[in-house]
């Protein structure tokens, strides 16, 4: 049974830094694809990075390309998220997926809890 946990997550500053990390277990973590989403207060869940199953390809939202950084280890079998220059609307709780080859989202964490301050 695949699992993701979340942690990383916490209060910063308005233009601060954050690296939030997704460790896997009870799967081939290598063969998977990752994602990254979040989900605000009264919003719906939203996309925000992804990673190839080898690292060498990724994906952003508009809202977070050039300011987050998506990256794995497969060999600890987890997906990292440094995330730069903070805004208050990158409030959210994150939360962690394995990408099935259909390109859907599976598995998801129980998130973590990220809080920019203006």
């Amino acid at each position: 049974q695949v699992q993701l946990i979340e942690s990383g997550g916490g209060l910063v500053q308005a233009g601060g830094s954050l690296r939030v990390s997704c460790e896997a277990s009870g799967c081939f973590f290598s063969g998977y694809g990752m994602g990254w989403f979040r989900q605000a207060p009264g919003k719906e869940r939203e996309f925000v990075s992804a990673i190839s199953s080898s690292g060498v390809y990724t994906y952003y939202s508009d809202s977070v390309k050039g300011r987050f950084t998506i990256s794995r280890d497969n060999a600890k079998k987890t997906v990292y998220l440094q995330m730069d220059n903070l805004k208050p609307e990158d409030t959210a709780v994150y939360y962690c997926a394995t990408r099935g080859d259909s390109g859907s989202y599976y598995n998801w964490g129980q998130g973590t809890q990220v809080t920019v301050s203006s």
